[in-house]
């Protein structure tokens, strides 16, 4: 699908799923640049680490002058899984499988694939990296996974993943002029702040390490 143009040379919307990480964060500016209107949205599902989360990015958008946040609720049940409870959180020396939410990509697009569709955006962007092992991150499950949401609701959608070829090291490069500080990576925060001991945490830790060699 071709990127339809504005006067202004700009593809007109686009809808990115964000969270309070690297990632989201930074493609939601260098979208700004492409596009037009860029709708930041948050999907709301009830794990332990959401309401900082939601904290530090309503923070960096404004610090951004990005538009309004939208906040969708789609409550999952993982049940006693650490997402919920915080227990037996994956550290800071273990695999980045240990991390996967089963079907989260899957809701997340399906809640912004409804939200798109009433809205009239063509686009889904999401901030997955080079390095995400999970099956529903891949290139072939985007291009799926559009078709069959643009045929369940009679409405064309393209979903991307422009940051799909980067590390976080990279990403973080890109990002070098942004407020990254206001930032959220953690999935156990202590007292509102990064537990520091995480997968999370140390995988940001390495990535500004190594930015500043």
């Amino acid at each position: 699908m071709k990127k339809k143009k504005t006067k202004s040379g700009k593809a007109a919307d686009v809808c990115v799923l964000v969270s309070g990480g690297l990632d989201s964060c930074v493609l939601v500016a260098e979208l700004a640049k492409q596009y037009r209107r860029v709708y930041p949205v948050f999907i709301r599902q009830g794990l332990h680490w959401e309401a900082v989360e939601l904290r530090y990015l309503r923070r960096y958008l404004r610090a951004i002058q990005a538009r309004p946040l939208t906040v969708l609720d789609s409550p999952v049940n993982y049940g006693n899984h650490w997402s919920m409870t915080s227990k037996k959180v994956p550290g800071a020396k273990s695999r980045d499988e240990k991390m996967y939410l089963p079907g989260r990509n899957l809701m997340l697009l399906s809640k912004a694939a409804v939200f798109c569709a009433l809205q009239n955006i063509p686009i889904i962007a999401i901030g997955s990296l080079g390095h995400n092992p999970f099956p529903d991150a891949t290139p072939k499950f985007f291009r799926d996974f559009a078709r069959v949401a643009g045929n369940a609701l009679n409405y064309r959608l393209k979903v991307i993943a422009p940051f799909r070829q980067l590390s976080k090291t990279q990403v973080i490069r890109r990002g070098r002029d942004l407020p990254l500080h206001l930032t959220f990576s953690c999935v156990a925060p202590q007292h509102g702040k990064p537990c520091g001991r995480c997968n999370k945490c140390a995988e940001r830790q390495r990535a500004v390490a190594e930015n500043e060699r």
